[in-house]
């Protein structure tokens, strides 16, 4: 893969660094689909993507793998041949499987950083609990839905979030689980209030995108990390 126009701003050094990292999506949707693409053409070359879930139509209008052709196949499968195409020597290991409190230690968590893009809460408190109880970093993405003006998306400690429902729930469950800190990518900005199904947009879940792999990268060309998770 040619990486001479961000080695140029990152330097040699910090791209080696990128392609030594070992990375995890957790949840390959519209906001981790997105990423793992980001992260593979910015020099990740170590990735590995869960998800359960199989593409449907109504993806389309947001996931990086969902076409009228790729319907009804494995999301991670999909991302996988994806990611192949813009890095062949990339290590991308993909695993159709739902993390849960019941299986979370069934799978290596052997990463320099997992960033969660779990849109159940009940698997996304279990991962992050696990990750902060192991000392791996972590960072998840809050919530990307009911929005559609311009997209402002930030970095923060999820005690500090407002006007999104998903960080509500989880900071909540967090606090139960002596939880003292969390970073999250949050938009700050009020949902539409839209009752049922969640309405999405195509460009809301990619800004996410854009600011987690801001931190992901940035994270690992740090040369003092926070350490805290």
């Amino acid at each position: 893969m040619d990486n001479s126009r961000t080695a140029i701003l990152l330097g040699k050094e910090n791209m080696l660094k990128l392609s030594k990292a070992r990375v995890a999506i957790v949840g390959a949707g519209g906001v981790g689909g997105n990423l793992a693409v980001m992260l593979i053409r910015a020099g990740i070359e170590n990735l590995t993507i869960f998800d359960f879930d199989r593409i449907e139509s109504s993806n389309i209008n947001r996931q990086a793998q969902a076409f009228m052709d790729t319907v009804g196949q494995d999301k991670v499968e999909v991302l996988k041949e994806i990611l192949f195409k813009i890095n062949p020597n990339a290590q991308i290991n993909a695993v159709t499987a739902k993390i849960t409190g019941a299986n979370i230690e069934d799978f290596d968590w052997n990463f320099d950083l997992v960033v969660d893009a779990i849109d159940i809460v009940s698997d996304k408190v279990e991962l992050i609990c696990y990750c902060k109880e192991k000392n791996i970093k972590i960072v998840s993405a809050m919530g990307a839905g009911n929005r559609f003006k311009n997209p402002v998306f930030i970095v923060e400690d999820i005690y500090k979030t407002h006007d999104d429902g998903l960080a509500k729930i989880v900071r909540k469950k967090l606090k139960e689980r002596n939880i003292k800190h969390h970073d999250v990518v949050y938009c700050p900005i009020k949902p539409e209030k839209i009752e049922g199904t969640i309405g999405s947009v195509s460009y809301f879940p990619m800004a996410s995108a854009c600011m987690l792999a801001s931190y992901v990268i940035n994270f690992i060309i740090e040369e003092e990390r926070d350490e805290g998770n």
